[in-house]
């Protein structure tokens, strides 16, 4: 389906996904702290028949709490979690609307972190602020995978924070 706005190789990749309808955008708020973790991530069901290209993430501190957070994949987690209604097409003009296969969960004031998977890196989010981490599709998830962002209780206080987690993603068929 071409657009005449974008022509491979000299588009970016997010936008020729977006263009096909396969991006997708989607967010989350999770309550943690007082010794409780909170979590957000992309789940790809093992019947989702696509693979999972992570493009971006952000992590959003609007307290005076600094936290700390971790990234991890394929990881076993904890508590009751939710599906995120939050979730969209980047491309709305495509009809029908695509939905993705991947599904945005996530869980609040859970009482531990993963307890398997990979931890590949953590940061600091420091006071009313947000990281943003391009990652270009480099975080391939296949099928009963996921990539998720795990929410440290804050060493220094017992305040509850409501944070949130934001995705970019496209999806592409397993071949």
């Amino acid at each position: 389906m071409s657009h005449g706005l974008c022509c491979e190789p000299d588009c970016p990749v997010s936008l020729y996904q977006s263009l096909q309808g396969k991006y997708f955008v989607g967010m989350s708020s999770e309550a943690f702290g007082d010794g409780k973790y909170a979590w957000a991530g992309l789940f790809n069901p093992s019947c989702s028949g696509v693979l999972l290209f992570v493009n971006v993430f952000t992590v959003s501190n609007p307290s005076e709490i600094p936290f700390s957070f971790q990234i991890w994949l394929n990881a076993q987690t904890s508590g009751l979690f939710s599906l995120s209604e939050l979730v969209s097409p980047s491309n709305t003009a495509i009809c029908p609307i695509p939905e993705p296969k991947t599904q945005l969960l996530y869980a609040e004031n859970v009482d531990a972190g993963p307890s398997a998977g990979s931890l590949v890196f953590g940061r600091r989010c420091p006071p009313d602020t947000t990281i943003v981490s391009e990652e270009d599709g480099k975080f391939i998830i296949p099928p009963d995978g996921n990539f998720l962002i795990n929410c440290l209780p804050p060493q220094y206080s017992s305040d509850q924070i409501t944070g949130q987690i934001a995705f970019g993603w496209w999806e592409t068929p397993c071949v």
